[in-house]
């Protein structure tokens, strides 16, 4: 294997984890986001029973 060959292939799998890495984060963030929703939400249909 030749050095054209190795450098193709690490871009290869470089790239790869790049766009896996990119999907995971996505997912995360979207699901933090619908949590974060959820949980204000639930916060603010309380609000009213809060005695202070």
């Amino acid at each position: 294997m030749n050095e054209q060959e190795k450098v193709y292939k690490t871009i290869g799998r470089a790239g790869m984890s790049s766009i896996i890495l990119g999907i995971v984060v996505l997912v995360t963030g979207i699901a933090a986001g619908v949590l974060t929703i959820i949980n204000g939400a639930r916060l603010l249909k309380r609000k009213s029973s809060v005695m202070i």
